[in-house]
């Protein structure tokens, strides 16, 4: 067998690209399913064991590719089922990644970057400002990883994924975009179906448009206030694309039959929680068809926003209600393990200054 050279991981390369690297190598066009199959369907690591290739490619596949494992570095579970998970990547950095159980599934919230860029004031990831990108393999290797945990424990399958941990999903669109053809590929891929995954996005207008012509998943969108002034203050994307910019893609976005695009709305004291608010939201989303997650913020060290009153918070979902929006109330999973996004990943830094 030969010697293991190469850092290109097999999962970066689109179905396309892997076509064409075993077309320069002679290779007959029906290998590269195979292949696939081995990757996604069987989770197979090692390129030895895929035997129905000849040797000499799997010698190839050995010297060109590797086909590595998420280096877990930590794993919490909540009192609630909730487990996360801190992988760390080959270049030593961290992502979180949470699996939620719900009903008859598992929802696998994954990352997209290594930190983020848009400098929401109540995201813990925010602090740590952005590192860098993650590619395509990087994003596929959370789902097939925990794809391979659970189906080993048994039980309740993987069906949903969400585009909600770490980063921007649509500031790395090139990449996203890869990784939802191999997720969703029914063939030969994960096979998630498409309108099981979510992509969130904090209001990049370009890309929702791009997104909506690209692909099938469903849009989630982070806004958080109904008003220019509150959301710009909570989020400076809203700056280069306000709110009225941000309706107009919505509102062009591409939507199947009885689907509607999300709404993601955390209420914060005293800051987006009042009945003005709720009045601002009923008259701004009429021309979409919208669902609402109102989702209590998630306190953390540090933040100056506080969670709203039960009472607050009932009020709220009442007159959106009222006005025949759904509404739901979607209170975070995994408090008592540090469930807001990159705080796993912040103690990790802190526990290394600490030690340093």
């Amino acid at each position: 067998m030969a010697t293991q050279s190469s850092e290109i991981d097999i999962k970066d390369l689109s179905r396309d690209a892997l076509a064409a690297w075993l077309e320069r190598r002679g290779s007959r066009p029906f290998r590269t399913d195979q292949i696939l199959r081995w990757v996604y369907l069987r989770q197979t690591d090692r390129f030895e064991a895929m035997t129905n290739l000849g040797k000499r490619l799997r010698a190839d596949l050995e010297a060109a590719f590797i086909n590595p494992r998420l280096k877990v570095a930590s794993e919490t579970t909540s009192q609630d089922g909730s487990r996360k998970l801190l992988f760390q990547l080959r270049d030593g950095l961290h992502i979180e990644t949470v699996i939620i159980p719900e009903k008859d599934h598992f929802t696998l919230c994954i990352s997209s970057q290594v930190g983020c860029s848009q400098g929401c004031q109540f995201c813990m990831t925010a602090r740590g400002g952005l590192l860098r990108n993650l590619s395509a393999g990087e994003i596929i290797s959370q789902v097939r990883d925990v794809q391979q945990r659970v189906a080993g424990q048994g039980g309740m399958p993987l069906t949903n994924i969400v585009f909600m941990g770490m980063g921007e999903p649509l500031a790395n669109y090139k990449h996203v975009v890869q990784s939802l053809d191999m997720l969703t590929d029914g063939d030969f891929g994960l096979k998630i179906s498409a309108r099981r995954v979510t992509i969130s996005t904090a209001g990049l207008v370009p890309e929702i448009a791009d997104l909506g012509r690209d692909t099938k998943v469903n849009l989630a969108v982070s806004l958080n206030a109904a008003d220019d002034a509150t959301r710009s203050r909570l989020m400076p994307i809203n700056r280069k694309y306000p709110i009225a910019d941000l309706i107009d893609a919505c509102r062009r976005y591409p939507l199947p039959p009885r689907r509607k695009i999300t709404f993601e709305y955390i209420l914060m004291k005293d800051v987006n929680d009042g009945m003005a608010d709720a009045q601002r939201l009923v008259k701004l989303l009429r021309p979409i068809k919208a669902k609402i997650n109102l989702i209590p913020f998630n306190e953390h060290p540090g933040s100056a926003f506080k969670r709203p009153d039960p009472s607050r918070i009932s009020q709220f979902q009442e007159l959106l209600a009222g006005h025949h929006y759904t509404a739901i109330v979607r209170h975070s999973k995994g408090q008592d393990i540090g469930a807001a996004c990159g705080q796993l990943r912040a103690q990790r830094i802190a526990d290394h200054k600490a030690d340093g």
